[in-house]
């Protein structure tokens, strides 16, 4: 069975850091691409972050770029996302998902939440940003 399991969300003040966790089961983990999407309140889902662990290759999207960290321990099937200069509107459920790799890269590249190509979402995990 496919299971994503995300972790490390909670409260943080606005410039704080979070680093979420990714634990994939189920599946060959270098054979797809992980990302990192989010959902705030009254909008849709979208991509943040994606990496592909056979390659090392990453992606974000312009909202995050310089402030969000993705990276991948393969021994673990694990994927992370460091979280630096969070700010209000970084407010969301944050999901990982896995899917081909390069549809995963055209959801995080164009802002999309499509669902992925390897199990469910899962629950997810809340990162609100106080002011």
């Amino acid at each position: 069975e496919v299971q994503l399991v995300e972790s490390g969300g909670g409260l943080v003040q606005a410039g704080g850091s979070l680093r979420l966790s990714c634990v994939t089961s189920g599946f060959s983990f270098e054979d797809y691409g992980i990302g990192w999407f989010r959902q705030a309140p009254g909008k849709e889902r979208e991509g943040v972050s994606c990496i592909s662990p056979a390659d090392g290759s990453t992606y974000y999207a312009n909202t995050v770029k310089g402030r969000f960290t993705i990276s991948s321990d393969n021994a673990k099937n694990t994927v992370y996302l460091q979280m630096d200069g969070l700010r209000p509107e970084d407010t969301a459920i944050y999901y990982c998902a896995a899917g081909q790799p390069a549809s995963v890269k055209l959801d995080v590249v164009h802002g999309l939440g499509r669902s992925p190509t390897a199990g469910s979402w899962g629950q997810g995990t809340q990162v609100p940003v106080s002011t």
